[in-house]
């Protein structure tokens, strides 16, 4: 090989690692900041309540109780007893999802404060069928529901819901 055939070989080598690094830079530089580094907007936090509501029609406790965080709190809507760890979620659907339970929000506030936690509360609604008779019944309740972001997945830390007080 000759002294200019291995110059050109190396401008040629040393021309393609830089258009190679410039183009990687640009396509960097041009992607943004990543997905999981923005707040999610306030539709993506009310359509949180679609996952859990599709959990409740699996009728799998574990489903539904999949979707709180570890140290989750509930308080939920028909019982006295508040719940605190993963078993007492799971206790509560397993006698919750007896009644086939359809929700559906009616009013809804959502407050994202950052782009890990973000609050969903309102007004919903939901239709239970007795076990024994099939009849049918709608029981409104307000709720709140405080998400947090971990390990790149939406969780609940803490669910409150209860009665309508007028009725």
């Amino acid at each position: 090989m000759t002294r200019r055939t291995a110059t050109k070989r190396a401008a040629l080598v040393t021309a393609t690692a830089l258009l190679t690094v410039g183009t990687v830079g640009t396509v960097a530089a041009t992607a943004g900041p990543q997905h999981n580094d923005s707040k999610p907007s306030k539709a993506q936090i009310a359509g949180l309540f679609n996952t859990w509501n599709k959990a409740l029609q699996t009728g799998d406790p574990e489903k539904v109780a999949d979707l709180y965080a570890k140290d989750a709190v509930l308080l939920p809507t028909v019982s006295n007893r508040i719940r605190t760890d993963h078993t007492g979620i799971v206790d509560y659907f397993e006698h919750f999802l007896q009644n086939k339970p359809v929700g559906k929000k009616i009013d809804t506030i959502v407050n994202v404060l950052d782009k890990n936690s973000a609050i969903d509360t309102g007004i919903y609604q939901f239709t239970l069928t007795d076990p024994k008779t099939g009849e049918k019944s709608v029981v409104k309740a307000r709720y709140t529901y405080e998400y947090e972001k971990r390990g790149g997945k939406w969780l609940i830390v803490n669910h409150h819901s209860s009665k309508m007080p007028e009725g």
